[in-house]
């Protein structure tokens, strides 16, 4: 949490000296890596409560089974965005770094996706990789992707993607990486009330303390009437519910698009399909704040 708060700081230093869209830009080749380790119980148990997966089970962060088995579910496993969570210190520290060409402020997350290979119990120890691995340029402006890779005892066991956006001037055009979900389609399953304080908490727990989540004063700084949802939050906060309503099947895979900034505090509707792998999160007016949609094995 100390380099996070670190790298956020570093940001907010350099990123006036950095210029996005600059046409000879390039981004720092190195991997950063955190050595393997054991999930500490407390956070996680702290992240499955504020996202609503389910509590650990008595003993689950014992003694190890030697990796999970390729159907395993539940509340031994950790959740498929957690080492996403784990690895954003990493991810920070590159995008602040003194070779990465885009400034971290202003950067708006635009997408997610994450493969678990296999599931990934607590108590094995997990070594997490993070590297930048492309730019695009978007129409409206320059998008990067970042990379985090978990392994364990070397084997790539989870592995996900981000797109961040560096919004600025531009003539380029770029198609949809997919078709969207058509989210006025889906039905409505669950009405979540989302407190005011919910980025203050989620912050605590994640150690993303961006301004932009944490008060209206702050927000207001960046352009946001109110402070607004961690985006990984909400997706988080969807796949928990889809994995209710699938029990015994693990999630193996998700893909999320961010549409729309969450203002807290809000009402927002929880859709998905029978089958209960596209979804999509929408304010009770139809605004589609994210769609998304997972695989099962």
């Amino acid at each position: 949490m100390t380099s996070l708060a670190t790298s956020l700081v570093r940001g907010a230093v350099t990123s006036p000296f950095r210029r996005a869209g600059r046409p000879d830009a390039t981004l720092p080749t190195e991997r950063l890596t955190l050595p393997a380790a054991p999930t500490a119980p407390g956070p996680l148990a702290a992240y499955r409560a504020i996202c609503g997966f389910p509590e650990a089970e008595a003993g689950s962060g014992g003694e190890a089974r030697g990796g999970a088995g390729p159907g395993d579910a539940g509340p031994g496993v950790l959740p498929l965005t957690y080492p996403h969570v784990l690895a954003f210190p990493l991810a920070m520290r590159l995008m602040t770094g003194r070779g990465f060409p885009l400034p971290v402020v202003g950067l708006v997350h635009t997408w997610f996706e994450a493969c678990g290979h296999r599931a990934v119990r607590a108590e094995e120890r997990i070594q997490l990789t993070v590297y930048a691995e492309e730019l695009n340029a978007h129409r409206r402006g320059t998008e990067v992707t970042m990379v985090t890779e978990a392994r364990v005892d070397g084997e790539l066991v989870w592995e996900s993607r981000s797109g961040y956006l560096s919004r600025h001037p531009t003539k380029a055009t770029a198609a949809g990486r997919r078709e969207e979900t058509d989210a006025e389609a889906l039905p409505a399953l669950r009405e979540w009330r989302l407190p005011g304080d919910l980025g203050r908490r989620y912050g605590a727990v994640s150690g993303d303390r961006n301004p932009i989540h944490l008060h209206p004063l702050t927000a207001r700084l960046f352009g946001f009437p109110r402070a607004i949802a961690h985006g990984m939050w909400t997706v988080a906060r969807c796949l928990a519910e889809a994995e209710s309503d699938g029990p015994g099947r693990q999630l193996r895979t998700v893909r999320a698009d961010f549409k729309a900034p969450v203002l807290l505090p809000a009402t927002v509707v929880y859709a998905a399909d029978p089958g209960g792998n596209a979804f999509v999160l929408r304010s009770p007016s139809g605004r589609v704040h994210l769609t998304g949609a997972v695989t099962r094995g």
